[in-house]
């Protein structure tokens, strides 16, 4: 007697071969590749097992770290009139934002530049006018 079972229907088992993989990074709703993580994790060998869930919030915690920063430096970016980051732009982000400065305090960042200050002692001093209304600076008068 034949069959009378639908092949395309895969009878049942699994799922049917025309659906499209979803992977995990989609599951997740991240950018950042949690499959790739999931290797890395493995293959470095910081632990003997891997469990499910740490590739996905390693991915997760990375997205959030990676747009914080590019947030910033496109601020910075736009405050220089620039359309493009460069790595000015990153370092400008980095040092002026306190919890940034926590986690990336000890890293150099190539080409970053150093932050614009000059220490309150080296500013030159306010002038007070006196009673009898001088005008000039204390290393003027004679």
């Amino acid at each position: 007697m034949p069959s009378t079972v639908d092949k395309s229907s895969n009878s049942g088992r699994g799922k049917p071969k025309s659906t499209k993989s979803v992977t995990r990074s989609h599951k997740a709703g991240l950018q950042f590749p949690v499959g790739r993580i999931a290797r890395f994790l493995k293959t470095g060998k910081f632990a003997e097992r891997v469990g499910a869930g740490a590739p996905v919030y390693l991915s997760a915690v990375l997205e959030y770290l990676a747009a914080e920063v590019l947030e910033l430096a496109g601020n910075a970016a736009r405050d220089n009139k620039k359309n493009r980051i460069v790595p000015r732009h990153i370092q400008l982000a980095v040092r002026n934002d306190e919890e940034l400065v926590k986690l990336l305090g000890a890293v150099t960042i190539a080409n970053g530049g150093v932050v614009p200050n000059i220490h309150h002692n080296l500013l030159p001093k306010k002038i007070v006018k006196g009673k009898t209304g001088e005008i000039g600076s204390v290393s003027q008068e004679f």
